[in-house]
């Protein structure tokens, strides 16, 4: 868990260092609250999802940025023992691009990958693919609020676990 943050953590200070140095559009960070509703089969074990997320913007044109995305997310779900409920947590990685259709009104795709925070048999790393859209407007001079939804799928050993997704935001 530690390797994951740290990895993240790194990636986003290359991509800023990188971002600097050609600094024609200037670059916003997110910190978000995310909620996921299963559908399909992952909603027979999992009743919601709660967690964070750290966003990443940079605008390579006045309508398109690149997006790179990190969180946690934690599913909680009825009992799968005598006393205990299913809850396992997630820490997806993603970076994809975000398009502006409208002054405030974006689409936008991710991909990655989704760490599984569980021990044993649910261990293991998915495929994580999320197309979205959503709204983001101005509330200060340097600040901006974020609302999006998505579908979030993550692939593993021929089987998805798929939610939507709500992130509500503040980039500055």
């Amino acid at each position: 868990m530690k390797k994951i943050i740290l990895i993240a953590v790194a990636s986003f200070l290359m991509l800023n260092h990188i971002n600097a140095q050609t600094n024609k559009y200037e670059s916003k960070i997110g910190l978000g609250v995310d909620f996921g509703f299963p559908i399909g089969d992952y909603k027979n074990t999992a009743d919601y999802g709660v967690g964070v997320s750290l966003l990443y913007q940079k605008p390579v044109s006045e309508n398109l940025s690149i997006i790179g995305n990190v969180g946690y997310l934690r599913f909680h779900g009825p009992k799968i023992l005598e006393n205990i409920n299913y809850k396992e947590g997630f820490v997806p990685i993603k970076a994809g691009a975000r398009y502006f259709i409208a002054p405030y009104i974006y689409g936008a795709g991710e991909l990655g990958v989704a760490f599984s925070t569980a021990y044993g048999r649910g261990a293991g790393t998915a495929f994580t693919y999320a197309p979205s859209f959503g709204t983001e407007f101005s509330v200060s001079n340097s600040g901006t609020v974020d609302i999006g939804v998505r579908y979030e799928g993550w692939s593993r050993s021929g089987a998805t676990l798929s939610f939507v997704g709500l992130r509500a935001g503040y980039n500055f």
